[in-house]
């Protein structure tokens, strides 16, 4: 993806050298004193090289670009912009196919990573942005909201073990009010911050046992503790059981 990004602002800086509109022709990215330019001739070892539609020296219409690095991009182009539904491959096999805008990733898309990692969902200047879903080779699996390419808003986080987190997200981790229940059973329903437990909540233990009020960094801190029945069994006090 940053090889595809590094490659369409090289296309925002080229002039047109064509005037007329052609089908099929075949263009070669030059770098000049003067900027980025195409030309009609080229080597596609040092030049990227386009295959397809040309309109006033520009891409337009649909066409095929190669990069000497190895990526490659097939889709929609509007005056020398990748603009509409195309597909870029990187050299190592990550893929994104999707829409583009001004010549990065924005609208509905989906980016696969050569290592598995796959994101179905909304894009904005290139990054995940809006909703979607996120699962990684690890068999996580995320559900909700991304800002600026990270977590954020409401989202649900699955783990392979079953782990799984319902709740608000800020700059990638948990902030806020959710709920977290473990594969053990276990469960907590309360607040966090920065992915810690944090604030006002309960933890509930699998045999029915609870403990509510306030804590501190994952830990017990003020609460009440409550048997399986509901009756008060003791309490924390700045973090010490009484």
């Amino acid at each position: 993806m940053k090889h595809l990004l590094i490659l369409i602002s090289i296309l925002l800086l080229s002039s047109p050298l064509i005037g007329d509109n052609h089908k099929g022709e075949t263009l070669y990215l030059w770098e000049t004193s003067s900027g980025w330019v195409w030309k009609g001739f080229g080597e596609k070892e040092t030049h990227p090289k386009y295959e397809g539609d040309v309109e006033n020296g520009k891409p337009n219409g649909v066409g095929f670009l190669t990069s000497p690095n190895g990526g490659k991009y097939i889709g929609v182009w509007k005056d020398g912009f990748v603009n509409g539904q195309g597909t870029y491959t990187s050299k190592n096999g990550s893929k994104y196919v999707g829409e583009f805008r001004d010549g990065t990733p924005t609208g509905q898309g989906t980016t696969t990573s050569n290592d598995g990692e796959k994101y179905v969902g909304e894009f904005k200047d290139g990054v995940r942005h809006g909703q979607g879903t996120l699962t990684t080779p690890d068999g996580s699996k995320y559900v909700g909201e991304f800002k600026n390419g990270k977590r954020n808003g409401k989202g649900t986080m699955t783990l392979s073990d079953g782990t799984k987190y319902v709740g608000e997200y800020k700059d990638g981790v948990r902030n806020g009010l959710g709920t977290k229940t473990w594969s053990n059973g276990d469960k907590y329903q309360g607040e966090w911050k920065n992915s810690r437990i944090n604030g006002q909540g309960t933890y509930t233990s699998q045999d029915g046992t609870k403990g509510k009020g306030e804590f501190k960094d994952n830990t017990p801190w003020n609460i009440s503790l409550y048997g399986k029945y509901g009756n008060f069994t003791g309490k924390y006090v700045n973090g010490v059981k009484q």
